[in-house]
């Protein structure tokens, strides 16, 4: 992905998280062979001179400006992100299908944390992303062999949600999103929050962000909603706020 299009990536997604109307947002990619292959890598070896001209803290800026700016933009989006992958996340790209809330895989597709092959630290978040999802043992397979991990391996390590049919893959996809989009987006944005808060720290901090977000929540028009349709015995109607 060019750094054009990651940066346009990164806006769409702050764009949806700000934007009221915007209940849900699926992630997706054009083609069956390839999902994301990250930053990729020029074919020619950059010249020391090029290197030697790098001051401290310019890669770590880059890295801060580019990458992270967009798995967090991900992260932090205040609605339900769920990714439609059809081929080979790798790299960085392993890091958006991580970011990402609800994951729907083709049978086809693969996860491949690509970087000890160019001798490349993990970046884009993969170390903290893939820790707190697999866990350190696995992680630190996943990360320091490089393996391609299948479908199907995905699944059974929870990387991700539903593993389809190549042909199914956007069909279930769009109909996640659109049951997501359909929900209490208010409370849905919130528990987001929470799964986040509650795998980064201690249990003091995850129950008190609990609280204030249940303080946020019980005053929506959708929990109203919620509780008047279950008192007459009907579908709710939610409205998103």
């Amino acid at each position: 992905m060019s750094p054009l299009a990651r940066d346009a990536l990164t806006e769409a997604f702050e764009r949806a998280g700000d934007d009221p109307a915007v209940r849900a947002v699926l992630l997706g990619a054009t083609g069956q062979r390839h999902f994301c292959a990250g930053a990729g890598l020029s074919p020619q070896p950059a010249p020391q001179s090029h290197v030697a001209d790098k001051q401290p803290g310019d890669v770590a800026r880059m890295l801060k400006k580019g990458w992270q700016r967009l798995v967090s933009s991900i992260l932090d989006c205040d609605k339900p992100v769920v990714a439609a992958v059809k081929g080979t996340a790798a790299g960085a790209g392993s890091s958006l299908v991580l970011a990402c809330d609800l994951v729907v895989m083709s049978t086809e597709a693969k996860l491949v944390e690509a970087f000890v092959h160019r001798g490349v630290l993990p970046d884009s978040g993969a170390i903290h992303l893939l820790t707190r999802i697999v866990g350190l043992r696995k992680a630190t397979e996943l990360l320091m062999l490089g393996e391609p991990v299948d479908a199907a391996t995905c699944e059974r390590l929870g990387l991700v949600n539903r593993v389809v049919a190549p042909a199914a893959t956007d069909a279930v996809a769009e109909e996640l999103v659109g049951r997501l989009a359909a929900g209490p987006t208010v409370m849905l944005a919130h528990t987001k929050r929470l799964l986040l808060v509650s795998s980064e720290s201690g249990r003091d901090r995850a129950f008190e962000q609990e609280a204030w977000a249940q303080e946020v929540v019980s005053r929506t028009t959708d929990l109203a909603e919620g509780l008047q349709s279950f008192a007459e015995r009907r579908e709710p109607r939610f409205q998103g706020r």
